[in-house]
């Protein structure tokens, strides 16, 4: 059960915002039982919707892939607020979560006092964890730990805590809380977790996740601890950083040793495209949308092109950008296309840079010079910056099986002698210079996390035409 209340007046108003009249109760089929949404108290004063979730452990064990095995007949854990909980909000309150209200649009864009009460919920971490998630959102946490029975205290407290959260917001954004935080406390999920809960990620993570303090955690637990899953993810919701108001990109090594590596590649990628003079951008392989941010908000860059093979990726690009919130001047500066790498595509021609930041290494090794034939022999930028991992540097990484890659998709990972060796061809098939570059800290024995190379192109060679 979650309860729901406001003391905002009129407080009968909350039927407006959650589309539920006080006056009835409201019944809706689940995938693994039936929510009930009804109202306990609906004054003036103060109004609470409840809602309350029922099991159908038959209907449950049906939906789970694993459903015929005898264990999820014969079951101990009881059927606390948990993911079980969030599915039910996404399915009963979905156009709340939105910010929608067709008769109360002003309101659902108000933050309005709320309370909201989860009377037994699993938090995997305690009490001290759920204050560490909400309260930085502009939650005050109220709680008591349950014991294990409250007939034999000697057997000390469950996992299971009855909590209360106060706080003045949106009640769209306190939906979207409750979504992603609570199977995040339980550490749990009651289905398969697939590649399309990024995107349910993102949706309801938009606008206070990329800055959470506990965002690496959140990520790690909804994603059901996949490495791979939670890598993608963290790459969509890398913080936009604000540019420096010369446009000039920052390089103090004081300031630099602070930053992610991700971060830190940005901003090498940044300051290789300054030193090209470019201000029209092509980012090849964008995927969410980070670069692209820091190309937008700086001034110099007068056209920007992200392109992407999926179509799923480019939609979560144009959700973090929020580009159909952009003024129409700074909307006219980017766009963003369907495009595969390893073929012609006479959009990409012209540009006076290009950026493969973190790409070549999700290709097969045999799909490389149909890449370059691409973007080297037919788009023919002025100018092209390459990122890879150093794969000499996967040795510092605890946790990461010898011989393993930093990602699940990366086909390989180069040495920097094969990454040189690579370089050298290229530069000599297509006419271009190179130079080589660190990103990160360089480690004396084998060298910088990441290993970045700026191509441009000569004035006085000819490249050799390949076919695509």
């Amino acid at each position: 059960m979650l309860t729901l209340s406001t003391t905002h007046r009129p407080a009968t108003d909350l039927g407006f915002l959650l589309v539920k009249h006080p006056d009835r109760v409201h019944t809706f089929d689940l995938s693994s039982g039936t929510a009930t949404v009804l109202y306990p108290e609906a004054s003036e004063q103060r109004c609470t919707a409840a809602l309350l979730v029922e099991i159908d452990p038959q209907r449950l064990a049906d939906t789970r892939a694993d459903g015929q095995q005898l264990n999820q007949y014969v079951n101990d854990r009881p059927y606390a607020a948990s993911s079980l909980l969030a599915a039910a909000l996404n399915r009963v309150f979905r156009t709340a979560a939105r910010g929608v209200s067709k008769d109360r649009p002003e309101l659902a864009a108000t933050a309005i006092p709320l309370e909201i009460g989860v009377p037994s919920l699993r938090a995997k971490g305690g009490l001290k964890l759920a204050e560490r998630l909400f309260t930085p959102l502009g939650w005050t946490v109220r709680g008591t730990v349950l014991p294990l029975d409250p007939a034999f205290p000697e057997w000390g407290d469950s996992r299971y805590v009855d909590l209360t959260l106060t706080g003045e917001l949106r009640l769209a954004d306190a939906l979207n809380h409750l979504y992603v935080l609570l199977p995040v406390l339980d550490d749990a999920k009651h289905y398969w977790v697939a590649p399309d809960e990024i995107e349910k990620l993102l949706r309801a993570g938009d606008g206070w996740l990329a800055g959470h303090p506990e965002r690496a955690l959140i990520i790690r637990r909804y994603l059901a601890h996949s490495r791979a899953l939670a890598a993608k993810a963290d790459a969509a919701l890398a913080p936009l950083e604000e540019a420096p108001a010369d446009d000039s990109v920052a390089e103090g090594p004081a300031v630099e040793k602070t930053k992610p590596l991700n971060v830190r590649r940005r901003a090498a990628v940044l300051a290789a495209l300054a030193d090209t003079g470019a201000t029209r951008v092509l980012d090849l392989g964008c995927g969410g949308g980070a670069l692209l941010g820091d190309l937008i908000r700086d001034r110099r860059y007068t056209e920007i092109v992200g392109a992407d093979v999926s179509p799923k990726v480019l939609e979560i690009a144009e959700r973090r950008l929020r580009l159909k919130r952009l003024p129409d001047r700074q909307r006219a500066r980017i766009k963003l296309i369907q495009s595969a790498l390893t073929y012609v595509d006479e959009r990409l021609r012209g540009y006076d840079a290009a950026v493969l930041m973190e790409v070549i290494e999700h290709l097969d090794a045999p799909r490389l010079p149909a890449l370059c034939a691409a973007v080297f022999g037919d788009a023919k930028p002025g100018a092209v910056v390459v990122t890879t991992p150093n794969v000499e540097y996967n040795v510092r990484y605890e946790g990461l099986a010898e011989g393993g890659h930093r990602h699940d998709d990366h086909r390989f990972e180069w040495t920097r002698a094969e990454f040189t060796a690579w370089c050298d061809r290229v530069a000599a098939d297509y006419g271009y210079a190179y130079a080589l570059r660190d990103v990160g800290d360089a480690d004396p024995e084998v060298g910088p996390p990441t290993q970045l190379a700026l191509f441009t192109k000569t004035e006085t060679a000819v490249a050799e035409e390949v076919p695509a």
